[in-house]
């Protein structure tokens, strides 16, 4: 129990009459002992906190930058009007900075033998799990004079998804789809590497797409057409380690990758192809395998939510070993990890034929604007420093790409914005290649 602010003011002033009322105390007293029974008259009205009954519903889940509403139900089982106050505690990532006391506080009227509802919206600004804390009740008595508190612990989880902003990306890739998989009026020519129909030749087809015994059945050269196959398996790797942590503008590295592998894997599912993910540093982060297609993008989002960074050196031998035992089939392996000399000279290199001579190898990889921006820096001494300094940076990350493709492997480095949509890119590129 606790003496309101009302009460101690008019204790206060309780104590003030000591020239105004009759000499000796015989006043104070009196004013404070009626004050006193004003207050111990209103604790006892106030509803006891500990007897409510508390119960939560609502969102689940998500996604970053998006509200949940939770809606906590307050019971109140006693024979007493329940006036009071309520904080429904979260931690402070659940809102945007500032607004954390405006959605955590609401006032509370329950008659007795009623129930309402107080509804807290949330905005969490970092992904994974929100859990609820402590709810806590200040019950006042009908004078406000005195009041009773209590908490109450009413689990609770929000998971925060990843906000999957390349989506905005996938009409357009999948239109390009229709069109390798010849569901449009345009018709890929010599591509591909299932046989779809014939049809006749026509100035810039492949020659090697003639297909001489049907020619030699009709008066005009055929030429095979070809669709891209389906039922292709995609691996999609995370780098989990120390470099996936650096901040690109306001986020890690490794959100522009999940973002990026967000939008592959729902165009390949659309292709009909079988995704799969792993995530891995010096263990296995996140899995997901054997999912129907339909199910593919709702099992990597709730996958990556909890994803974090890890401030370890990723160990490539572990990570290799663990991607072919997860692909024992040919696949296509997109590997989102740093193109930064050192660890991919020290640790990618070396293992790296381990997954080119038994799969199509992919490397995407999240570039600083900021370095480009650094490059062309120019009017001071400090400017031109810094130019010298970026354009060393992109000259190491452009030979380390060149590395990588005369090992036969397709090298993807765009800023966080460009990377998911030229990831499709090279996707339906190798796609449309027959190189799946």
């Amino acid at each position: 129990m606790a003496l309101t602010g009302r009460a101690a003011l008019l204790a206060a002033l309780g104590s003030l009459p000591v020239g105004i009322l009759e000499p000796g105390w015989t006043g104070i007293l009196a004013v404070n002992g009626s004050l006193a029974l004003a207050c111990a008259c209103d604790f006892a009205l106030a509803a006891p906190v500990r007897r409510l009954g508390l119960s939560r519903s609502g969102d689940t889940s998500t996604r970053l930058g998006e509200t949940a509403d939770v809606t906590l139900t307050v019971t109140n089982p006693t024979s007493r009007p329940l006036r009071a106050h309520l904080r429904d505690a979260w931690p402070p990532s659940s809102w945007q900075p500032g607004t954390e006391v405006m959605g955590s506080r609401h006032r509370l009227d329950v008659p007795a033998g009623e129930r309402r509802r107080v509804t807290t919206r949330l905005r969490p600004t970092r992904r994974g799990d929100r859990q609820a804390d402590r709810v806590t009740i200040r019950s006042y008595g009908p004078l406000g004079l005195f009041s009773r508190q209590g908490t109450h612990k009413v689990p609770w989880t929000v998971r925060v998804l990843p906000p999957f902003t390349s989506r905005k990306h996938l009409p357009s890739r999948l239109a390009r789809l229709r069109e390798l998989d010849g569901r449009t009026s345009v018709l890929t020519r010599g591509e591909g590497t299932e046989f779809d129909s014939l049809r006749e030749y026509v100035p810039g087809d492949d020659t090697r797409s003639i297909d001489w015994r049907a020619t030699a059945r009709q008066s005009t050269v055929a030429v095979r057409t070809w669709r891209p196959e389906r039922d292709r398996h995609i691996l999609l790797v995370l780098d989990t380690g120390r470099t996936s942590a650096g901040r690109v503008g306001d986020a890690p590295r490794l959100d522009a990758a999940m973002d990026a592998a967000l939008l592959l894997a729902a165009l390949a599912s659309r292709a009909g192809d079988r995704v799969q993910l792993l995530a891995y540093d010096r263990r296995v982060r996140a899995r997901v395998q054997g999912r129907a297609a339909g199910d593919v993008l709702p099992a990597l989002v709730n996958a990556l939510a909890t994803l974090e960074p890890e401030l370890v050196e990723t160990d490539a031998r572990g990570l290799t070993a663990t991607a072919l035992r997860t692909a024992p089939r040919r696949s296509l392996i997109v590997l989102l990890t740093t193109l930064d000399a050192a660890p991919v000279e020290q640790g990618l290199l070396p293992v790296l034929p381990q997954l080119t001579q038994r799969h199509t190898v992919l490397v995407a990889s999240v570039a600083d604007p900021h370095i480009a921006s650094m490059a062309q820096a120019r009017g001071n001494t400090e400017a031109v420093y810094e130019a010298a300094a970026g354009a060393q940076a992109q000259t190491e990350r452009q030979r380390t790409a060149e590395q990588l493709r005369r090992h036969g492997v397709t090298v993807v480095d765009a800023t966080p914005e460009d990377l998911a949509p030229a990831l499709a890119d090279a996707y339906l590129a190798l796609k449309a290649a027959g190189r799946l």
